[in-house]
């Protein structure tokens, strides 16, 4: 019934297709560095003559976890950069809005500042500051995010020009022509030697700001024990969500989950940087179309490192790839990429993607990765027969319509239809094959 030692010889062959088409990709991550290296230090001299212009604005050097995410991608989506703000968040006054107002999926609020709060002085002033008007007994006005993004944007332009004139920055490295009024996000395209990065500037409140996924149990099998409570205790920064709101931001937790999957042994970093590099190459034509960001494919890691905790599903780097193929498939099926902190919010709804085609491509490549791992076009591999048939969709849609298949047991069905699992664990094929008699009807109808 199942196919787990099918194709034994093709996927011995195989095997090393993959490891090259990673050892290619591999060999660019020192130069990328270099190159985030240099454009990092552009940005944060700009940013420290911001600070010095207005001590309310800080430079974060703290930005490990994005170089390490850079050196992983391929591809050349922006980067957050975020200019924490000098404020006694405890002393804010958070108030949510009404129901009705548009959250995005995330939490949001508006920063009260409350009345004889001395330690906020400093964002009392008219230029980030707006006085309540409503004579509320505790709060005296809000801190505004368009005021200080504007605020930022002026000081940002004001430091360039600085920098420039004192030449502190390589000349051409940087130009404030991209900063435009009305951004929650102020874009900046920093030249480092041939290459250019873009970063975008963001106002950040550190306050300690519960997430309730993390401080449960339902994402601890994918991490070692204690993991998620210490990266809980950070708290969740606040970023504008529009000229009067602040919303939770999951960056810096997302990329501290994802440095601590880069710890675990196998291949569940190689797997993204691989599908990166495919996604950007075939899937997205070489960024000529719009499609999926790094950001997509890496919350599709965290679930599917949840969702295969074992160490030795990730010990095979074909495998690996594939568990994270799965995964996007049924996501693209369904028109759902839960965010990995807050599930009820979809990444891929409003997106404006045309899923269909995207879904074609990943199918494609799942069932034939061959010509999608070539590293230049003279380099001919043997081809190979689908691993699929026909009625893979129709099973990628059964999330959709129970969200208790988003199990383990019902991504290993699939791993088999794509003649990848390899477990050998009792409990787990039980569990498969239980799954696998439910959806057996279904797949009969559409093979």
């Amino acid at each position: 019934m199942f196919a787990t030692c099918a194709l034994a010889s093709a996927v011995a062959h195989q095997v090393p297709l993959w490891h090259h088409y990673l050892l290619a990709i591999q060999s660019r991550e020192a130069p990328r560095v270099q190159d985030y290296q240099r454009a990092e230090n552009v940005l944060l001299t700009v940013l420290e003559h911001v600070h010095t212009l207005d001590p309310r604005f800080l430079v974060d050097y703290s930005r490990d976890l994005e170089a390490f995410q850079f050196a992983l991608r391929s591809s050349e989506d922006p980067l957050d950069v975020e200019v924490p703000l000098r404020v006694d968040a405890e002393a804010l006054l958070i108030e949510e809005p009404e129901a009705t107002e548009p959250g995005d999926g995330f939490e949001i609020c508006r920063l009260g500042v409350p009345k004889e709060a001395a330690v906020l002085e400093s964002w009392m002033t008219d230029d980030v500051f707006s006085a309540s008007s409503e004579g509320s007994d505790k709060c005296c006005g809000h801190i505004v995010p368009s005021k200080v993004l504007r605020v930022l944007k002026d000081l940002l332009v004001a430091a360039i020009v600085h920098c420039k004139h004192h030449s502190v920055i390589p000349p051409g490295s940087l130009n404030a022509a991209n900063l435009k009024e009305g951004q929650l996000r102020l874009s900046l395209l920093v030249s480092s030697g041939w290459r250019k990065i873009r970063f975008n500037v963001v106002p950040v409140v550190r306050k300690k700001h519960q997430v309730p996924t993390l401080e449960g149990s339902q994402l601890e099998p994918g991490f070692p024990e204690g993991t998620l409570r210490r990266i809980a205790s950070h708290g969740v920064d606040l970023v504008p969500a529009s000229g009067q709101h602040w919303r939770t931001s999951t960056g810096y937790l997302l990329s501290r989950l994802l440095g601590v999957l880069g710890s675990l042994p196998g291949h569940r970093l190689d797997s993204l940087s691989i599908l990166d590099r495919v996604n950007l190459e075939s899937w997205r034509g070489g960024s000529q179309s719009p499609g999926l960001t790094f950001d997509h494919l890496k919350t599709v890691l965290l679930w599917a490192s949840v969702l295969f905790p074992a160490p030795e599903d990730w010990a095979d780097l074909q495998g690996a790839v594939y568990r994270l193929l799965v995964v996007l498939l049924c996501c693209l099926a369904t028109g759902d990429l839960p965010h990995f902190l807050y599930p009820e919010r979809n990444l891929l709804q409003d997106s404006g993607l045309d899923l269909g085609a995207i879904y074609q491509c990943v199918e494609r490549f799942a069932s034939q990765p061959e010509e999608s791992l070539r590293i230049h076009v003279t380099h001919l591999s043997p081809g190979r027969p689908p691993r699929i048939g026909n009625g893979v969709k129709a099973l990628l849609q059964l999330p959709a319509s129970d969200r208790a298949y988003w199990t383990t047991a019902y991504f290993d069905v699939l791993l088999d239809k794509f003649q990848v699992f390899n477990i050998q664990d009792k409990d787990r094929i039980t569990a498969m094959q239980n799954i696998f008699q439910k959806t057996k009807t279904l797949g009969s109808e559409n093979s």
